[in-house]
């Protein structure tokens, strides 16, 4: 079977991540998780539960700003606090997606020194804006296929224009849905 990546940026969100988990869990899919890390240890029971569950949790930041705007000495005590946040919850992450998917000059090189693979998206959501999911989902169909990378948010990070995630949760399981009759798996960054 074919895999197609779900994956969840700026949570986690008391409410709307076990509400998303619930619909993973009923399709029998699998995401990948990048949570600020703050939020994280703020709700260690929901990270608990997303690897109980199965699912895959990357680094996202300590401080949800953009690489670009700040420098190697900043980028490496935010990484490095992000890192010690979730260490703390039992996750050690593999996988890096920054903040907008946006890096500067030394984002590889700190990526490097703390064995992280930076990785971005292929399908972008737009659900950050307040998109209902059947726009959501018209507008991301035709590349929901073998090999995608889905880009939503369980979380309501910096420059969000919507209240809560129910949009996503609804549009996730539009595309299990979509997935199932694809023949496609629902899983993790691989």
């Amino acid at each position: 079977m074919s895999m197609l990546a779900l994956t969840f940026d700026d949570g986690p969100d008391p409410d709307w991540t076990p509400r998303l988990l619930e619909v993973l869990g009923a399709a029998g899919a699998r995401a990948t998780f990048f949570p600020i890390a703050p939020r994280a240890a703020a709700h260690p029971e929901v990270i608990a539960r997303i690897v109980t569950e199965g699912h895959q949790i990357g680094l996202h930041c300590h401080e949800h700003v953009r690489h670009s705007q700040r420098s190697l000495a900043w980028g490496r005590r935010d990484t490095a606090r992000a890192l010690e946040l979730l260490s703390s919850l039992g996750v050690h992450p593999t996988l890096w997606r920054t903040p907008w998917g946006d890096t500067a000059a030394w984002s590889d090189q700190v990526a490097g020194e703390h064995q992280l693979r930076i990785t971005g998206w292929t399908v972008d959501t737009h659900d950050w804006r307040g998109d209902g999911a059947d726009e959501m989902f018209r507008s991301t169909r035709a590349d929901l296929r073998a090999g995608a990378v889905v880009l939503a948010h369980d979380g309501i990070g910096p420059g969000a224009r919507r209240a809560d995630a129910r949009e996503t949760v609804t549009y996730t399981r539009m595309v299990s849905e979509h997935a199932a009759g694809a023949g496609l798996e629902l899983g993790p960054v691989e």
